[in-house]
């Protein structure tokens, strides 16, 4: 009898908070586009006789982020150093959070593409500080500390994922939360949102927990999907084998797709935990912790379900919209303004307006097209003023100028050609000289209808009211 293995993963996600400056000096935070260590002082690189002073900035962002993961804030946190000796960990510890963290407890709830649901719980969330970075150049070793002391939230998940799909989708939904809530810009590529992923199997229908190995630092959605599902398979195999599951720590090679073992996976005893002597406890009390909180907004998952459930639209349409805050709040505002079909709005929106952001890679914030101008798009197609094909082009012509739309349909002369005189005109004009199609057609090819209409429109640069072009059309070509 054949064995079904199921995969337990579980995760440590490191979320790079989005502040000014690092979390214990007031070195710049991001230094993305900087030389090496050129964001570094006394404090960060770990010289003697320093002391490190908490960044209120990082303390809120993770407040706001522990209440969206409906974690509980602890009204009393403190600060560990845990010990390991990397080239690019200056002091040779690092200022965690061990005991007692900033919160505990939590979980995201989140849709699966075939419309199930998943429910990972948050075993904890701490803040801590950034280690540097280690460059292998030609066979020297290269450290650039920019990075050190840079805040971070650390998350640790439940053994609650049991494939490749929902590991990769949970981190899907977890940056768009970071995103949508402000406290992280999540670019997996510089960095800011890294994963470390654990992963065991075990015979499906089984609750053990069997040895784990740990995947450090994948730093793409695809990477986490890939480098999982080759270690599970990886891992069955060996059990297949009759040999034991290793308890190792794997590096990923997104290009040739193997995974390689690093060294042996650590233990929370070999970091040595002990508590930081140069930081006071957190004290979080009420009025400040309902201060922050005040200013979470309505999360994606809710405003998702809310605009199903209020607008009537699709699940389709509702998860593109608001895959980021700021598209959301447009539909929202362009919808208020247009007074209409909501799931028309909708339309204009994903199969128009998107291609614009995405040409242009901007947010919807950035857009000449405010809400109002895309609703007033939208009612002078609905009245007939303008054609589809003219109200299309219009959205690139406001966005190029930021002028208004009715202004520029005035100006351009944009305005629908409904005059059936004047149509009735260009059509003979038409079927006089090409009399080889009108006989063609006569003869039963009426798919030729569509060819006539094209030419009225392209004469009328597309202004031509399309429906009662073809309907003078039917009349004359059937004559």
């Amino acid at each position: 009898m054949t064995i079904e293995y199921e995969a337990v993963i579980g995760l440590e996600t490191h979320i790079q908070l989005n502040t000014l400056t690092k979390i214990f000096c007031s070195c710049k935070a991001d230094s993305w586009n900087d030389p090496p260590n050129t964001n570094i002082c006394p404090v960060c690189t770990g010289l003697p006789g320093v002391l490190p002073v908490l960044n209120k900035a990082a303390v809120e962002k993770a407040m706001l982020l522990a209440a969206a993961m409906n974690a509980e804030i602890q009204p009393i946190s403190y600060f560990d150093r845990k010990n390991y000796f990397y080239p690019d960990l200056p002091k040779g510890y690092q200022i965690s959070q061990y005991n007692l963290p900033i919160a505990r407890g939590g979980y995201l709830v989140f849709p699966m593409p075939d419309g199930t649901e998943r429910k990972v719980t948050i075993h904890k969330m701490h803040l801590e500080e950034d280690a540097g970075k280690t460059k292998n150049d030609f066979g020297r070793r290269l450290i650039d500390f920019n990075r050190c002391g840079v805040p971070l939230v650390e998350m640790v998940t439940g053994p609650d994922l049991h494939s490749a799909d929902e590991a990769a989708q949970y981190i899907l939904r977890l940056r768009q939360l970071l995103r949508w809530i402000g406290v992280s810009e999540a670019d997996m590529e510089k960095g800011h949102l890294r994963c470390d992923a654990n992963v065991s199997i075990r015979p499906k229908g089984t609750s053990i927990l069997n040895p784990k190995t740990e995947i450090k630092n994948v730093n793409s959605i695809v990477a986490i999907r890939e480098s999982i599902q080759t270690e599970v398979q990886r891992q069955i195999r060996e059990v297949q084998a009759g040999h034991p599951i290793e308890s190792w720590t794997l590096e990923w090679d997104e290009e040739s797709g193997i995974l390689r073992k690093m060294r042996s996976k650590e233990t929370e005893a070999d970091y040595r935990y002990f508590r930081e002597p140069d930081l006071l406890s957190l004290e979080i009390d009420e009025q400040w912790k309902n201060e922050v909180l005040s200013t979470l907004p309505e999360l994606p998952l809710q405003r998702r379900a809310r605009f199903v459930a209020q607008y009537g639209l699709p699940v389709y349409d509702a998860d593109i919209l608001t895959t980021e805050r700021s598209l959301s709040e447009y539909y929202e505002a362009a919808l208020s303004a247009y007074q209409g079909d909501p799931k028309r709005v909708s339309n204009w929106i994903i199969n128009d307006l998107l291609r614009i952001l995405n040409d242009l890679a901007i947010s919807a914030v950035e857009l000449k097209i405010t809400p109002t101008y895309l609703a007033q798009i939208i009612r002078m197609v609905d009245d007939g003023t303008i054609n589809n094909t003219t109200a299309k082009a219009l959205l690139d012509k406001v966005q190029s100028s930021g002028k208004e739309p009715a202004a520029i349909v005035s100006e351009e002369g944009l305005a629908k050609v409904s005059d059936a005189e004047a149509l009735e005109r260009l059509i003979a004009q038409l079927i006089t000289d090409n009399p080889e199609q009108v006989a063609n057609y006569r003869k039963g090819k009426t798919g030729l209808l569509g060819w006539f209409v094209g030419q009225v429109m392209k004469q009328t640069q597309g202004k031509a009211d399309a429906q009662l072009a073809r309907s003078i059309l039917e009349k004359y070509l059937a004559e």
